[in-house]
């Protein structure tokens, strides 16, 4: 990022390419100021005498097989130069392995199908006639009827005989599941009242509303639980 901005002010503040500012301060300082093997410093330095010229736009090649454009194209030209005569981005010219790209555009359709799900009205309600109010109610009732018991920990503490590392863990963990089962009851409670106009909604509640009509976790639980969309 460093050196795209020094070249950026640089080609900004010339009306001729700096090749000798530039190489001075890619090789000398930005670069070469982190390589101690003089050897090294000087075959870097060789690089980039033989690309860092006037020639580099004048029929040199980027990389084999790929020619460098030519230095008079406009803006639109030269994206569709990009566009048209690279070759496509993909895991190994960055050195990953090929399953990241999977992670990724996988990444990618979870996020357009959320937003575009959370486009949609939410006034009205589902297919089969259900009002939006119904579902919420429906889900709310289910998730609370299928909620457990917390964790007794006094009584999980007077059991305990021997205070190894993975009791401790184990007792972390009771005790993280105990906040998460407390979040999860009491907000849905809550929300239990409000829509019966017992309790006034709370921009919180609204939140929670909307998790639980589109089946996302909501935000209140998730700040408090682990990683899931379940």
């Amino acid at each position: 990022m460093i050196s795209k901005d020094v070249l950026y002010n640089y080609l900004e503040a010339n009306t001729r390419v700096p090749w000798d500012d530039l190489k001075y301060m890619f090789c000398d300082i930005l670069y070469g100021g982190h390589i101690g093997d003089d050897w090294d410093r000087r075959l870097m330095r060789a690089f980039m005498d033989s690309l860092m010229d006037d020639d580099l736009f004048e029929d040199k090649y980027l990389a084999p097989g790929f020619l460098a454009p030519g230095g008079q194209m406009t803006l639109a030209e030269y994206k569709t130069y990009i566009s048209e005569q690279m070759p496509p981005e993909n895991p190994y010219l960055f050195g990953l392995h090929p399953n990241s790209e999977i992670s990724f555009l996988t990444d990618q359709a979870n996020t357009l199908l959320s937003t575009v799900f959370e486009m949609q009205p939410r006034s009205g309600g589902t297919s089969d006639g259900a009002s939006r109010e119904d579902v919420i109610k429906e889900s709310l009732t289910d998730i609370l009827d299928a909620l457990p018991e917390n964790f007794d920990m006094l009584d999980i503490t007077e059991r305990i005989e021997e205070r190894t590392p993975y009791v401790s863990v184990c007792l972390q963990e009771c005790q993280r599941m105990n906040m998460l089962l407390g979040e999860m009851r009491l907000s849905l409670q809550e929300l239990a009242l409000g829509l019966k106009g017992d309790l006034t909604i709370s921009e919180g509640m609204e939140l929670l509303m909307d998790g639980l009509f589109m089946s996302r976790v909501p935000d209140c639980w998730a700040n408090v639980a682990y990683p899931s969309y379940k």
